[in-house]
This record gives structure tokens, C-alpha cells and sequence, in this order.
């Protein structure tokens, strides 16, 4: 089993209200949960990225206001502070330059001798767009397609030093970039750095069956997690690939409690956290697209249609179709006789995994066991000691099974993940 740790940044999950809730940009935190994961032998450490701050009804969204600092110059602190855990930056393909990106993740790769990752992500997005000089112009049918270019361009850049500390010229030309000269990185302790892809589109599964070493993914139950494996692990025979050449890792939550039914309680509290009266009437805005703060959270949903393409949320990707979604809250509200609040509780994103310690190492195991994940990449609710009941209680039990290790084989990412060392291509 593989294990990573998605730092709970700026996001409806995060409980701010908690009085443990401690900054989201004080490098203290970073430093803590980063250890924390460490200390559980995580293979890596996953950081995400916002390249814009959200808005909501024409203001800053509540949940941005703390800021989002750049990924790698954090994680480049972070490698001299651990040293055996990977350390992964989101970073955009749409908004960057392919010599300017290889040579920051080469040189953090350097830093941290072999952990580097680079979560790869795109954007079609205008709003985002306007704080480049790009602008919104790339199509949306077009960002897989620059991104594919992007990542093999990056990784033209990074073969062009051989092994044995050689540089040689390098020269690219192709539909989205043309370019040459001689790289400034020699080659890192692991080659490249590991190549992640976040995507649940096929689009997403066949750009990460192409190009990615994982692929970070979100499935609720078993049986989609076992659908999704399959179809993703069978892509990559086309591409002259192994199954074990992809990682499969989705995003979880946990909850323990020292029985059964005492997580299951800490997990309804956390869920009403999350989603205050305020997150329930902003949470209906992006939904219905339109100004709801005359409704009461606590009253019954509003029975006017949805308002599509309204522009009142900017910076978020909506997912699925508003019709059709508030027709399944109504019939749920309905059915259950829920108020607004608790309608959005009852149907957002809840905890992956409740339990005892015991039921959720049991789960996770299973999980892996059945080919529905190859690890999981967890997001706590809590910053930055979200991840500290988990490492204590649950980690000690995955040991003891033999589902996870006891200690660091190897120094290198690629070896926490068992990934080869890419074949030097000059």
C-alpha cells in the first residue's frame, strides 16, 4: 500500500472552526504535517495549487481569504527539513513554460536528493487566465493536448544530461512549443522527477495511461473504485506500459474514534462543521447560480430552477449538470424530510473511511487487496494535525498486517513507490 498526504489547504473540507485550526500559509504548519508524514513513513507529501482567488457574488469566496503560496518554493523549504519523504507540487501546464517548470522541479529534485513530483494539471479557465498574460485563449479541447506536450518536452529537457553528468544540446519543435539550447539541471538522484496526474475524465485516464507514474483520483465505494482500476490500468498496454508502471491513488478522508459508532458520531460533527449555515447557503448559490442569502439555511430548499451560466462562482469547476443535481437534493430533502443544511450534508463529499482503527486499516486493506487503489493520498479536515490520530493509531496496524511498510527502503521517491528509474533517452 502507498500512502501520501495532501496538505488541507484553502477548501469546503477543512474545518476552520475547530479551535486546533492553525494557519494555512505559516511555514509551521507545512513543517508539521510534513513530519507527521514522515514519521509514518508516507511516501510523499502532495501539495495543491491556486493560481487565483475564487469568487463568489462578485467577492473574494470566505474560504480563499487566507491566501495560497507557491507550491514548490514551500516544498523547497520543506527538503531541508526532511529526508526520506517525497514532496509533490501542483503546478499548471497551461499557465507555464516547459524549460522555466523542468528546471524549478530539477532543481527541487536536487534539494531533496530524488523526491520531487510534479502533479500535472490544465485550465481552460478565462477568469484564472486573466492573471497571465495567456489570458483564457487556450480551448478546453486543447489543454490535454499542450499538457501531453508539455510533460514530454520536460522530460526532453531532463535527458539532456546523460547519467554520467554530460550536457548536451536539446532541441524541441512541435504544435505548442519550439524551442532549444542547453539545460542548466544535470540529471537528479532519480532521473526524472515522478509525474502525477490529478483526472477522473477519460480524457484524464488516457493522458496518465500516456504520460503519468499516478494518477490522483476520487471514487466513493468499491465497486467504482474497482471500475476505474481496471479501465485505467488496461490503458496501458497501448502505450507500451506495465500495470505496476502506474500508480492508482485516490483522495480519502478518515475518521477514527475508539469504536465503530464513536467515529461515526465524530464524523456527523465534522460533517456539520464543514458545512455551516453559511457554507450550506454558499454551497446552494453555486448550485442554483444565483443570490440565496435571503433563504434560511435551516428553511426548506429554494423552488426556483437553476440560473446556468449565471457567473456567480468564478474559479470553481462545478461538477455535473445543476438540473440535474438539484432534482436528486429535492428528492432527497423530500424523501427524508431535510431542511437545506441538511440536505447539502446528506449529499456532498463525506469521510472515505469511518471507523475504529481497526475497521479503517481493515478497509484501506481491502481497497488495495481488491484492486479498487493502489494507496490513497489522505486529506485531513484539520491543519495542520489532521494526520496525527492516523499515523499513531492506523499506520502501526497497516505494519503489523504487512500492508505497508516499516521503514524507508530506499531514498528516493521512486523508490518509496517502486517505480524504475526512467531509461536515459539522449
Amino acid at each position: 500500500m502507498h500512502l501520501a498526504a495532501h496538505f488541507p489547504g484553502v477548501n469546503a473540507t477543512t474545518v476552520w472552526a475547530d479551535p486546533r485550526s492553525r494557519s494555512q500559509i505559516d511555514f509551521s504548519s507545512f513543517v508539521h504535517l510534513a513530519r507527521t508524514a514522515e514519521r509514518g513513513k508516507f511516501d510523499f507529501f502532495f501539495l495543491a495549487e491556486g493560481l487565483r482567488l475564487r469568487e463568489h457574488n462578485g467577492r473574494i469566496h470566505d474560504l480563499d481569504v487566507v491566501g495560497r503560496p507557491e507550491s514548490l518554493t514551500v516544498l523547497n523549504a520543506l527538503a531541508a527539513v526532511t529526508e526520506r519523504l517525497g514532496l509533490a507540487a501542483t503546478v499548471n501546464a497551461t499557465f507555464n513554460e516547459p524549460y522555466e517548470l523542468a528546471r524549478r522541479l530539477a532543481t527541487l529534485d536536487h534539494l531533496s536528493a530524488g523526491r520531487a513530483a510534479w502533479n500535472v494539471v490544465t485550465s481552460s479557465d478565462a477568469f484564472t487566465g486573466e492573471n497571465f498574460r495567456r489570458g483564457g485563449y487556450l480551448d478546453r479541447a486543447d489543454r490535454y493536448t499542450r499538457a501531453a506536450e508539455f510533460v514530454a518536452t520536460a522530460r526532453e529537457l531532463w535527458d539532456s544530461w546523460t547519467p554520467g553528468g554530460e550536457s548536451r544540446p536539446f532541441a524541441h519543435e512541435g504544435e505548442q512549443f519550439t524551442i532549444s539550447g542547453e539545460f542548466t539541471v544535470p540529471r537528479s538522484p532519480q532521473g526524472h522527477p515522478v509525474v502525477i496526474q490529478a483526472g477522473d475524465s477519460s480524457e484524464g485516464r488516457e493522458f496518465a495511461a500516456s504520460a503519468a507514474d499516478i494518477i490522483f483520483t476520487r471514487h466513493g465505494t468499491l465497486e467504482a473504485g474497482r471500475d476505474f482500476y481496471a479501465d485505467v490500468k488496461a490503458r496501458l498496454a497501448a502505450y507500451g506500459r506495465q500495470p505496476d508502471d502506474l500508480k492508482i491513488m485516490p483522495g480519502v478522508t478518515v475518521v477514527t474514534g475508539d469504536t465503530d459508532a464513536e467515529a461515526q458520531e465524530r464524523a456527523y460533527e465534522i460533517r456539520r462543521q464543514q458545512v455551516s449555515p453559511q457554507n450550506a447557503i454558499l454551497a446552494a448559490e453555486q448550485l442554483w447560480g444565483t443570490d440565496l442569502s435571503a433563504y434560511d439555511p435551516d428553511g426548506p430548499l429554494p423552488e426556483i430552477d437553476p440560473v446556468l451560466d449565471s457567473g456567480l462562482v468564478k474559479g470553481r469547476v462545478l461538477h455535473g449538470d445543476p438540473v440535474g443535481v438539484v432534482a436528486r437534493w429535492r428528492a432527497v430533502a423530500e424523501a427524508k424530510g431535510l431542511s437545506l443544511r441538511q440536505t447539502v450534508i446528506e449529499t456532498t463529499t463525506r469521510q472515505s473511511f469511518i471507523g475504529s482503527p481497526q475497521t479503517v486499516a481493515a478497509e484501506l486493506t481491502a481497497f488495495v487487496d481488491e484492486r479498487a487503489a493502489d494507496g490513497f493520498i489522505l486529506v485531513p479536515h484539520l491543519t495542520p494535525g489532521g494526520l496525527d490520530d492516523f499515523v499513531d493509531r492506523v499506520v502501526p496496524l497497516l505494519q503489523e498486517s504487512g500492508a505497508f511498510r516499516s521503514e524507508y527502503s530506499g531514498s528516493t521517491l521512486r523508490s518509496h513507490l517502486g517505480l524504475a528509474e526512467p531509461v536515459w533517452k539522449g
